[in-house]
């Protein structure tokens, strides 16, 4: 059950990891709002916006804590992904995923702070690409390492207060968003012969540690990158580019 006053706010709730969280976490017994570019259209409680735009996002966020005696946790789970070799990423596609990696996680963060009481959390999904970079995902890379170090920053301002700040990093996972990834030929045979356990995650195996993370039971837990992988961060990371570097 949630131990502190207030919602649960899952950014990048309606589909992918995000969703899972917000599933896991409801069942844990927090009453739980998603926050989603495209939010879905059945649930009363969803909120749209677009993680970039910094008025939206305040706005959106300080509705939801209006709403709900606060935000008792906060998941940032918005992301996107482009494999692109670092001579042809685009200024439109830096800025998308800078933007909503990064900027967006940093949007939400600095909105949803002052609504967490001592006692609540802010989990933001990284990414194991942050320590290791990958070719091809020169921009990821960048704003997943940019981000964790956000975070950490944000555990140090905000540890007065009793509000923890974690960045969990994951490897790849069975998502809407990966899913072309995964079917192009070899490369989930690739990701499962470079990951000790054997598999590919599922948002479940996400969305559980995101639980304990907002749950009392880490309470002494904050500031700490903390790989949700499958021990994958262990070995080298399968080549995704489908052709040599220029």
């Amino acid at each position: 059950m949630a131990n502190v006053s207030g919602a649960a706010l899952v950014v990048g709730g309606a589909s992918g990891i995000g969703r899972s969280c917000a599933e896991a976490l409801a069942a844990a017994g927090w009453p739980v709002v998603v926050a989603d570019l495209r939010p879905d259209p059945d649930d009363p409680r969803a909120v749209a916006v677009d993680v970039r735009d910094r008025e939206a996002v305040a706005a959106a966020v300080d509705g939801v804590a209006r709403g709900n005696d606060g935000l008792g946790a906060v998941v940032y789970a918005a992301g996107t992904a482009r494999v692109t070799p670092l001579l042809e990423v685009s200024g439109r596609e830096w800025d998308l995923v800078i933007g909503v990696n990064l900027t967006g996680a940093f949007n939400v963060l600095q909105a949803s702070a002052p609504h967490i009481p001592a006692g609540g959390s802010c989990t933001v999904v990284s990414s194991i690409d942050s320590a290791a970079p990958v070719a091809g995902l020169s921009h990821y890379s960048a704003a997943k390492a940019a981000c964790e170090a956000l975070v950490r920053s944000a555990a140090l301002e905000l540890g007065h207060r009793g509000v923890r700040t974690t960045p969990g990093s994951t490897a790849l996972q069975r998502t809407p968003l990966m899913a072309a990834t995964l079917d192009r030929e070899g490369v989930g045979e690739a990701f499962i012969a470079q990951t000790p356990l054997g598999r590919i995650a599922d948002g479940a195996d996400i969305a559980d540690v995101i639980v304990f993370l907002a749950s009392r039971a880490a309470r002494w837990i904050t500031g700490v990158s903390l790989p949700v992988d499958g021990g994958m961060s262990l070995r080298e990371h399968p080549m995704l580019l489908d052709r040599p570097l220029p």
